[in-house]
């Protein structure tokens, strides 16, 4: 099997590097929900340097969200999603997802598909087919074409730790190679394909959509614009000036705290992410929501705009369809 999570962060610390300075838990939405330091990237790392076993820390694996909000925090730069991710391996998928397995290596059996013909792919993320008029827009707004293989099921493999064989993973890969943009909807499969093809032009969704120059004057001062936390977080040095640029030629708002990190609007876990667990996300989103001046919210994941709508009594807007009233904004 095709070792997927020791080989990503090569450079970066482990666990034992962890000098329990805390600063994780100021970002965690776990720790904000539960407030029981067993369940955050703080306690974790202090429980596996005193030799917790992994089944003992399954716990804590199974409730981080992997909104990677502590990484771009920690002072010892240690690989804490790749901590996570890979005890989770170790764990291997829960036997609530025992038909994963199946479908993946289904997948396997593929034969690799031809260069697209578009040198310009999206892969979605599986929120985003429940909404085929904004799937539709974006592939116009971005001129790109949808990818024949999404690869859902090696982004769910990857969060729950499901076994990819290596087959799989090229067959892939191998058509993606040599395009000349890459679009991910999907924040977790966006940071392993930047290791997976360092060449590839590989960006997120969000950081192209807010690119666009239709979308961008859409854009009010007295909007609050929710960035994606995985994918920002996943790219936090290049993109927290990209959104400052934004902020300073636009004057909207954004989930970031005073450390420039991206306060997710929902927090879910995988269960809960896949409707077999219930959320609570009353608490959080109103976290990102306190002490804001605004008229209007806008998202660049779909996944949040059902609970924004609920909570916040404002309109939610896709990112993607800022384009409609462009030309009359200034």
């Amino acid at each position: 099997m095709l070792s997927l999570f020791k080989k990503t962060h090569a450079a970066r610390k482990t666990y034992s590097d962890c000098s329990g300075c805390s600063l994780c838990l100021l970002v965690c939405p776990v720790w904000r929900q539960r407030r029981d330091v067993s369940l955050t990237p703080h306690g974790h790392a202090k429980a596996m340097q005193h030799g917790l076993s992994a089944a003992d820390a399954a716990a804590s694996a199974g409730h981080c969200t992997l909104c990677m909000a502590c990484e771009p925090v920690c002072p010892e730069n240690i690989d804490i999603i790749g901590m996570i991710l890979e005890l989770r391996r170790q764990l291997g998928a829960p036997t609530w997802l025992h038909d994963l397995q199946a479908g993946i290596n289904k997948g396997a059996a593929r034969p690799v598909t031809s260069a697209p013909s578009s040198s310009n792919i999206l892969l979605p993320d599986q929120t985003l087919y429940a909404y085929p008029d904004t799937l539709a827009r974006i592939t116009s707004l971005l001129e790109i074409s949808l990818s024949d293989d999404d690869g859902s099921d090696i982004s769910l493999a990857l969060e729950s730790g499901a076994a990819i064989s290596k087959q799989r993973l090229e067959r892939f890969l191998a058509p993606l190679g040599q395009l000349k943009k890459i679009i991910v909807a999907d924040g977790l499969l966006l940071r392993h394909m930047k290791q997976w093809l360092p060449n590839a032009n590989i960006i997120g969704l969000g950081e192209a959509l807010s690119g666009h120059a239709g979308v961008r004057r859409g854009l009010r001062a007295t909007d609050l614009y929710v960035i994606e936390p995985r994918a920002y977080h996943s790219n936090y040095q290049h993109l927290v000036k990209h959104y400052d640029r934004l902020r300073a030629a636009h004057g909207c708002t954004f989930n970031l705290d005073l450390q420039r990190i991206a306060i997710p609007a929902t927090a879910h876990n995988l269960p809960q992410r896949l409707g077999l667990a219930a959320s609570s996300d009353d608490g959080q989103t109103h976290w990102v929501l306190h002490g804001r001046s605004i008229t209007r919210i806008v998202v660049e994941s779909m996944e949040e705009r059902a609970v924004l709508e609920k909570v916040s009594g404002f309109p939610v807007v896709h990112l993607a369809d800022l384009a409609d009233d462009g030309r009359d904004t200034c």
